[in-house]
């Protein structure tokens, strides 16, 4: 049941809420805000903030979905950095990863055994790739960040089971997220689960903090212990986003100082979510 501010405090004090636990949680929040940015750096987000995130994220989710409907054999990949780019720039929005710390595109694009942060170009998807699309986009000052893997055509059964496993290991992390669990529960879900299905979980590259900045704190690993790691608690906004590879978990860079691969050349695939910490749980900022 819903309590309004001038009804009486359910916690019997005789007051009204608002001047009882409503102003109690008030005070708490404001504390913990203070506490995790002078401690870790941490911006807590206020409502506004979480609904500015909202909107770049249903663009984030609206330009996937016109990638998918794109998507096909013999498309090249600088073709889809244009579709990106046009798309994003038309609904009044930038799209973050151009110019970012040098990176020359305005989306991130992996294919088959290339992990992440591969640049588009003249390379043309073939029938049977998996195809990782990354998009980050900054709609009014704030960012927001989703990437899914597609089947281009028809694909083998270990492409079919790398992205099916690496969909599921996104689910079992997003699922340990509420008030009061820890980073690690989140990597712990991922990297148990991943694991126990042939595959391995990558540990250079994490999930991050959004939405003021491309990437804030906390760091979110994708593997880690149960009950370990910094408390979530609400008002937290990062991305969770896996990498899992069918082999070893090892990766390299390419010369274009960029692009990760696997080092043994197995396939990898991603999937990753915009996510907010709620007072019951989370709520995903660009869901699917």
């Amino acid at each position: 049941m819903k309590i309004g501010r001038n009804d009486t405090c359910p916690c019997g004090s005789g007051l009204k809420y608002k001047k009882c636990c409503m102003l109690k949680q008030g005070k708490r929040e404001a504390n913990l805000k203070d506490l995790y940015y002078n401690k870790h750096r941490i911006r807590l987000k206020d409502e506004k903030d979480i609904q500015g995130i909202r909107n770049a994220g249903v663009l984030v989710m609206d330009t996937l979905k016109m990638v998918r409907e794109h998507l096909r054999p013999g498309l090249t990949t600088e073709a889809i950095n244009t579709l990106v780019h046009d798309f994003t720039v038309r609904h009044q929005a930038v799209p973050a990863p151009l110019n970012y710390n040098g990176f020359p595109k305005s989306v991130c694009i992996s294919i088959n055994e290339e992990i992440c942060h591969g640049i588009p170009g003249p390379r043309e998807i073939q029938e049977g790739d998996i195809v990782n699309i990354d998009v980050t986009s900054i709609l009014d000052g704030y960012y927001a960040d989703a990437n899914q893997t597609f089947l281009a055509g028809s694909v083998s059964d270990k492409a079919r089971k790398i992205v099916a496993v690496a969909l599921e290991s996104l689910r079992r992390g997003l699922a340990q997220i509420k008030p009061g669990n820890r980073l690690g529960d989140i990597g712990w879900a991922i990297q148990d689960y991943a694991e126990d299905q042939g595959c391995s979980v990558v540990r250079e590259m994490v999930g991050h903090g959004i939405g003021f900045d491309f990437h804030e704190p906390p760091q979110v690993p994708h593997f880690g212990k149960k009950g370990h790691g910094l408390e979530l608690v609400p008002g937290m906004v990062f991305t969770v986003e896996p990498m899992i590879n069918l082999g070893g978990r090892e990766l390299k860079i390419l010369d274009d100082k960029w692009t990760a691969v696997t080092r043994d050349r197995s396939l990898s695939a991603q999937f990753e979510q915009t996510v907010v910490v709620t007072r019951e749980g989370f709520e995903s900022l660009t869901p699917f």
